[in-house]
């Protein structure tokens, strides 16, 4: 545990009882929560550690997203108001959320049946439609799309360090595969980056498996609204069907897509040209993205290494199939 929390102190602000066990959950990249069981019930402790999203308002406007979306029925785990009425408590310079424990367990495309597919589509289209009706409305800038120029030097960069590796391991010699067949597609597609992004609008911002909770055959909870923000909003429903949906070997379980991709622009009211151009701009991100990577050899950081074969290979599988990929997106 690299930082333990202060459960006196914060489960006092929360009149929460005392702790009789805590344990850390260690399932996602760059989230820190604990499990509790107190003299009063269960509850999760999350530690919002990550400087990019730790801001007391940040965080404030996140809590205030997720009780309006319970109220519109949406399945979320609001937090729970400390003793001043407040949602965010500030302890030693660390800001803390407590949020009531949530049976239940997180499930992966291969897992979900072709209607559960449709369920998650039209789930999401839900929370994108709610967040319209709940957040203010506010213009977001359109993302510039990547620049192959800079993504070339990136994999110079890359394979350097690479190179450097001593002695070479089976994730360096992937890695490399992965990174001089990238160069190839990237001057084999030099001419089809895109425009600026389409329609933003507030979306989750992370809407992956590990961030939703099952009970049964039933979303229990969508948890882990760090990342909320204004982006296009078809963006994140390719994105997260890029997530449920890849298989070990690095394709999309595309029937599944096109039920989930069905029932989401129903949901959202999305028209299917929206889809269309979603499904551009994420391949190009795909196409020029090497996050897993430069967490490996720029942070040393292995976390994402076991994502890495699949992700890598789903880029190139993208790249040939695309017309069938738009397909199960659009109709």
């Amino acid at each position: 545990m690299l930082h333990a929390p202060p459960l006196r102190a914060l489960l006092d602000q929360y009149s929460a009882g005392s702790v009789l066990t805590c344990e850390p959950v260690d399932q996602g990249l760059l989230n820190r929560g604990f499990r509790l069981r107190t003299t009063r019930g269960r509850y999760f402790l999350k530690h919002h550690f990550d400087p990019e999203t730790a801001d007391p308002a940040a965080i404030a406007r996140q809590h205030t997203a997720t009780r309006r979306l319970a109220d519109l029925g949406v399945p979320v785990a609001p937090p729970l108001a400390g003793r001043d009425g407040r949602t965010v408590a500030v302890v030693g310079g660390h800001a803390y959320a407590l949020h009531p424990w949530i049976d239940g367990r997180h499930r992966h495309g291969g897992q979900l049946t072709t209607e559960q597919c449709g369920r998650l589509g039209a789930l999401l289209g839900v929370v994108h439609a709610s967040l319209e009706r709940v957040m203010a409305s506010a213009p977001g800038p359109r993302p510039e799309s990547a620049d192959p120029a800079d993504t070339h030097a990136l994999i110079d960069d890359l394979l350097g360090r690479v190179r450097r590796h001593e002695p070479p391991t089976a994730f360096d010699e992937l890695a490399r595969h992965r990174l001089l067949e990238r160069r190839v597609l990237l001057d084999q597609h030099a001419d089809r980056r895109p425009p600026r992004g389409g329609s933003v609008g507030w979306v989750h911002g992370d809407f992956h498996p590990f961030n939703l909770l099952y009970r049964g055959d039933a979303p229990a909870a969508i948890v882990d609204w760090d990342r909320l923000g204004l982006q296009p909003r078809a963006e994140e429903a390719v994105r997260a069907a890029a997530i449920f949906f890849v298989r070990p070997v690095g394709t999309l379980d595309l029937p599944k897509v096109r039920a989930y991709a069905r029932a989401y622009r129903r949901a959202a009211d999305a028209p299917a040209s929206e889809l269309a151009a979603a499904v551009h701009r994420v391949w190009w991100e795909r196409l020029n993205d090497f996050w897993m990577l430069r967490w490996h050899y720029e942070r040393g950081d292995t976390r994402a290494d076991s994502q890495f074969p699949a992700a890598s290979a789903l880029v190139v599988w993208w790249s040939r199939e695309y017309d069938a990929v738009c397909e199960a997106f659009t109709r």
